[in-house]
């Protein structure tokens, strides 16, 4: 089963945030709500929810469930 919801650990101040993830898109952008700094995702990784959060995009999850690897992360 696909999780949606995933907390986001921002790496500059340490602020936890639990989000919604969007199932029909990644999400490159994400502004943390502790001290505004935009968090992008790390080289090699889709999205700031495979980035920083606790559970990763919906599309890497049913891939990793399917015992796929998505090279390139699911939207590249």
């Amino acid at each position: 089963m696909t999780e949606l919801r995933s907390t986001l650990t921002c790496p500059r101040c340490g602020h936890r945030e639990t989000e919604t993830m969007p199932t029909d898109a990644c999400q490159f952008f994400y502004d943390c709500k502790g001290c505004g700094a935009v968090l992008r995702p790390l080289e090699g990784d889709c999205c700031v929810f495979c980035s920083y959060g606790t559970i990763p995009c919906p599309p890497i999850q049913d891939a990793r469930a399917k015992g796929a690897q998505v090279p390139g992360g699911c939207c590249g």
